[in-house]
């Protein structure tokens, strides 16, 4: 069974910082690229990392490029997301993703994952 577990999330205070993990379970994690998504209230999924499997490049949105960081452990099929100098718009539930290429190709169009964790919410008060 192919499972995709985020953990990690919470309330911290602006400025603060906190770090997911996506768990990856059931299908071989070296030929999948991962991504991070979150989606607050009212608003669209929006693409926020990726790591390419390939090569272990690495993809960030405009707004989280310089505060946010993805790594990887593929010995233990896990990915991070360390997340600081945080402020209240990064507010929203955080989703990983694993898509069958290895490049993060078009990484921030969430049609392109197959799998799906069930999301952590990341709460960031002001």
């Amino acid at each position: 069974e192919v499972q995709l577990v985020e953990s990690g999330g919470g309330l911290v205070q602006a400025g603060g910082s906190l770090r997911l993990s996506c768990a990856a379970s059931g299908f071989t994690f070296d030929d999948y690229a991962i991504g991070w998504f979150r989606q607050a209230p009212g608003k669209e999924r929006e693409g926020v990392s990726c790591i390419s499997s390939s090569d272990g490049n690495t993809y960030y949105a405009g707004s989280v490029k310089g505060r946010f960081t993805i790594s990887s452990d593929n010995a233990k099929g896990t990915v991070y997301l360390q997340m600081n100098s945080l402020k209240s718009e990064d507010t929203a539930v955080y989703y990983c993703a694993a898509a069958w290429e290895r490049q993060c190709i078009s990484w921030w169009k969430y049609t392109l994952y197959d799998y799906w964790g069930q999301g952590a919410q990341v709460t960031v008060s002001s």
